[in-house]
């Protein structure tokens, strides 16, 4: 074996039987038990709707409209053109996890590419880096993630675009941080002096020491994104109707407020469970890993 390759070996990187006790404890704390069964349910229910439910989102009838909920056929009631309630949540679901999570998995990878890369090289690269994303934390997020949605068009993928874009800087920030703490480190320097390359560094001494505030931090940030993403669908910028999505079910179901406002409450409800149990979830882990 070289030099090189025993620096490799003896790097104190996360390992399994770290993330094993991280799970151990994860699983002794009640209240992020509690909202990763919410999010199960929640997350399986809108995939499996076709099995649970046999309406058809996007069909109603005006005679049915603004049933209450435990109407007989409707158990939560139907919308303002008579669309199962139940339904239009289940399938809704899906396009906003999908808009949740999707922009924050491509805005961990940009991101956490480019804060890496940053806090690794340092220098002008991580100046250069730094200022830009200086520039994009100038604007509060909604509003530019609305500026940018508003210049590309309302539409889904205009709205995965924008909150990808305000995302990463955040992103960036926070792995930039993590590595350039962990460049500093003994071991880092031993690589370096041993001749291993950067990327050799990066991937091997680097990303195993820094995953675990950035999954903590991305965790965080999933109930930020379905928030805005909702906000986007509310004022026209993300999906378009007949497509069920809750934050434009709360939008269309705002003049039944005052006739029906258990039915027009349910979307935010959904938000609102959702967006909190992925909030708790991350204090539960960053709680767990500080123990580990």
């Amino acid at each position: 074996m070289t030099v090189s390759e025993n620096a490799l070996s003896a790097q104190p990187t996360r390992s399994q039987g770290y993330w094993s006790n991280v799970w151990r404890k994860l699983l002794r704390d009640r209240v992020s038990v509690a909202c990763m069964i919410v999010l199960a349910v929640i997350i399986l229910s809108a995939i499996f709707a076709p099995l649970l439910t046999s309406y058809d989102p996007a069909i109603g009838s005006v005679v049915q409209r603004l049933k209450p909920p435990l109407t007989d056929g409707y158990i939560l009631g139907t919308d303002e053109l008579g669309r199962d309630m139940l339904t239009r949540l289940l399938y809704g679901g899906r396009m906003s996890l999908i808009m949740g999570i999707l922009p924050v998995l491509l805005a961990l990878l940009i991101g956490g590419t480019l804060g890496t890369v940053a806090g690794f090289v340092g220098g002008w690269t991580n100046t250069i880096i730094m200022r830009a994303t200086d520039v994009v934390f100038a604007f509060p997020s909604i509003l530019l993630a609305v500026a940018i949605a508003g210049a590309l068009g309302s539409g889904l993928l205009n709205a995965l675009i924008a909150l990808t874009v305000v995302l990463i800087p955040p992103m960036v920030r926070v792995t930039e941080s993590a590595t350039t703490q962990v460049r500093s480190l003994d071991f880092v320097e031993a690589a370096r002096a041993s001749g291993a390359g950067g990327l050799t560094i990066i991937r091997v001494h680097i990303l195993g020491n820094i995953l675990a505030p950035i999954v903590v931090y991305a965790t965080s940030l999933l109930s930020v994104a379905i928030i805005m993403s909702a906000g986007l669908s509310f004022i026209g910028l993300g999906t378009k109707p007949p497509t069920p999505e809750w934050g434009l079910m709360l939008n269309t179901l705002r003049s039944a407020i005052y006739s029906q406002p258990l039915i027009a409450a349910l979307p935010g409800v959904f938000i609102f469970a959702v967006s909190l149990s992925f909030n708790l979830l991350s204090d539960g882990l960053r709680s767990a890993m500080d123990m580990s």
